[in-house]
């Protein structure tokens, strides 16, 4: 940790609570003592400080790069966009489910008064064929009986049939099963875009949470070492004003400092405790249990990395090629260019041509014989067509008409939303540049009020200056102090902003 005040090193992880008693002990060892002169006074501060700096050694650095892992390995949004690749492929099994031979079977028998109406079963498979579009059926068929309507009587061992059912009209090159089969397939790309983009936006919530717990703890580390100084200086006030070398009203003007200073520790500490609570919102471990960020953990001093305008282009060409919200538009239209195609292909009118080769079932015991007269042959077979068309196709050709708006609708959506990233990149990128400039500015001016700190606690020693401006002083650095922080927090979630506009991981802001 860099020096903040003149008078000691600034506190780099010093828990809620704990400057307290080092004050409340050294200024008990103030009050024992006999002699008061401003340079003692300064090296009382100076002790206080180098006291306090050595509690904060038992702690740890809770790293960005540690959190983001974490966050990637067992946070719940995260592990449920995990799940959405194995949805879309489950969603392809489905699909391929439509191609899945089918094995149906049939019977009827009905008998009365010793007289044998009919006696009806049917069994086939059916195997369709996806690269075709076809569907192979091998059937076995056997009605029997007095009532049986002869165009489906049989002999009494029954027939086996062999045949095909073949679209030849709008579903001959395409139809509605290889159309879900294909539309699922390309929804594995629309998973994974989601999958993609869910993470990210996890990972970015992160990034702003961690920064905010930065911030947090910067601030109350000003302000508590602002308490404390004040609290030193009221003692060494009051004690000089004990023994006639101070106003007494200093003594009152020490306190208020004091009072006030508390006050602002009191409200840094609450808003630390939320921000840990923030953070913590991400903090999961193995096996779905939350867990709530140690008490002895601080965040790291952020990176000063700067983003160049190599790396925007770099983010803006790779945000053009696979930006999660782009891939999803490409998948959707991808869906949607099969549908218009299957679409069309409904205004075509509707043939299928089932043709069959019958042939008497065989002797178990003998076998088949081939050159029987009721083997299969062609002349032994059974055909049939059926048509189907409307005249006007308005359902059709309505259908048709709006996934051709659709596709319009997402052609239009992609140029929109490519602007958009574009202009999100380049505004990110525009933050990031004032920021850094910003971030120097603020650094010089805390390096020159810390100067002039420095300079009124000398005049104060030599009795030219008084404990009013003293305490202004700091009281100013206290607060360019905190704005610096809030800069530089700034900077680290402006850089996660501009990687969650390229559509990516923010791996370089760790």
């Amino acid at each position: 940790m860099s020096a903040f005040f003149s008078a000691g090193r600034w506190i780099g992880g010093i828990g809620i609570g704990q400057s307290s008693g080092v004050v409340a002990r050294v200024a008990w060892r103030w009050r024992a003592s006999r002699s008061h002169k401003p340079k003692q006074y300064i090296a009382l501060v100076a002790f206080i400080l180098l006291s306090i700096s050595s509690l904060a050694q038992d702690t740890t650095t809770f790293t960005a790069a540690d959190f983001f892992d974490a966050v990637l390995k067992f946070h719940p949004i995260v592990r449920q966009a995990n799940l959405f690749p194995e949805q879309a492929r489950a969603e392809i099994m489905e699909a391929r489910g439509a191609f899945d031979p089918k094995l149906g079977s049939y019977y009827d028998r009905k008998e009365f008064g010793s007289k044998l109406y009919y006696d009806r079963w049917q069994t086939g498979l059916s195997v369709p064929i996806r690269a075709a579009g076809v569907d192979l059926k091998v059937e076995y068929d056997r009605a029997v009986g007095q009532a049986i309507n002869p165009e489906i009587s049989t002999p009494p061992t029954g027939l086996m049939l062999v045949g095909l059912s073949v679209p030849v009209g709008q579903t001959l090159l395409i139809d509605g099963r290889r159309t879900a089969l294909r539309q699922a397939q390309a929804g594995v790309g629309l998973a994974e875009a989601d999958q993609r983009k869910q993470i990210n936006k996890a990972l970015y919530d992160a990034a702003k949470a961690y920064w905010e717990w930065y911030l947090a703890y910067r601030a109350y580390a000003l302000v508590d070492e602002g308490l404390n100084l004040a609290n030193v200086r009221f003692t060494g006030t009051r004690q000089r004003a004990l023994i006639g070398e101070a106003a007494t009203i200093d003594t009152t003007e020490a306190l208020i400092t004091v009072q006030d200073r508390l006050v602002q520790r009191q409200q840094a500490e609450v808003d630390l405790q939320n921000a840990r609570l923030r953070l913590s919102v991400f903090l999961w471990g193995p096996n779905n249990q939350p867990i709530d960020l140690p008490a002895n953990v601080i965040p790291q001093q952020p990176e000063t990395t700067d983003v160049g305008e190599t790396t925007v282009q770099r983010l803006l060409s790779q945000a053009l090629k696979d930006h999660p919200e782009l891939a999803k538009i490409d998948a959707k239209t991808t869906q949607n260019e099969l549908e218009v195609r299957f679409r069309r292909a409904l205004v075509q009118p509707q043939i299928a041509l089932n043709a069959s080769l019958l042939s008497q079932t065989p002797d178990l015991g003998r076998g088949y014989d081939w050159s029987s007269y009721y083997a299969f042959s062609p002349g032994n077979h059974k055909i049939g067509l059926d048509l189907v068309f409307p005249l006007f196709l308005r359902k059709e050709r309505g259908k048709l008409r709006q996934v051709q708006l659709k596709g319009q609708q997402l052609t239009l959506d992609r140029q929109q939303t490519t602007r958009d990233i574009q202009n999100d990149i380049l505004t990110a990128r525009n933050e990031l540049l004032t920021l850094q400039q910003q971030i120097r500015v603020q650094e010089q001016t805390v390096a020159n009020q810390r100067r002039l700190v420095q300079a009124e606690q000398q005049r104060f020693t030599l009795g030219e200056s008084s404990l009013f401006l003293v305490n202004a002083r700091e009281s100013k650095l206290i607060d360019l102090g905190v704005k610096l922080e809030e800069l530089r927090t700034k900077y680290q979630k402006a850089i996660a902003g501009l990687w969650y506009a390229a559509g990516t991981l923010p791996v370089n802001n760790r």
